[in-house]
């Protein structure tokens, strides 16, 4: 689907939720920092915009995308978050090695929402290009990671 016009983000959407007294952990893949670093600052930020302490945002880090599933279960276990948003950045080259790491990602956190009361938000880019990453991590396409922390707030509201 195509996001050029479409976003779900706190600028044009009044109905998102509080997130006050909530406890929310952003999974971070180090792959590809400076589109991931842009994400996770979006949805840190647009968490705080809406009520949750910063003090109740668990930051973590991983290698990589494949790796923020893994993260996701033990801090879903460890910490019993009112919801994980899940943020990386897979992009297509010359092997078959992204659609692999896209189908892992995609699958593993359709089994973490179906496993846990707490969701888990998939915030992970896949592009063909940095450039389409850029536009989406900031850019002119917006910021994915404020549209992952208002689905977020969304979804902790059910």
């Amino acid at each position: 689907m195509a996001t050029a016009h479409q976003h779900l983000d706190s600028t044009n959407n009044s109905s998102v939720p509080s997130g006050a007294g909530k406890v929310v952990a952003i999974i971070r893949a180090e792959w590809n920092h400076e589109i991931t670093h842009g994400l996770a600052e979006g949805a840190r930020t647009t968490l705080i915009e809406h009520g949750v302490d910063p003090e109740h945002i668990i930051s973590v880090d991983v290698p990589g995308a494949v790796e923020l599933t893994y993260a996701a279960k033990r801090i879903h276990e460890q910490e019993e978050p009112d919801a994980v948003i899940m943020v990386g950045c897979v992009i297509q080259g010359e092997t078959k090695h992204f659609d692999y790491v896209c189908q892992s990602v995609t699958y593993g956190v359709t089994e973490l929402n179906l496993s846990y009361d707490a969701p888990t938000i998939f915030c992970v880019l896949t592009d063909n290009t940095i450039e389409q990453s850029r536009a989406r991590s900031g850019g002119v396409h917006g910021n994915k990671g404020v549209e992952a922390a208002v689905a977020a707030l969304k979804m902790m509201a059910l």
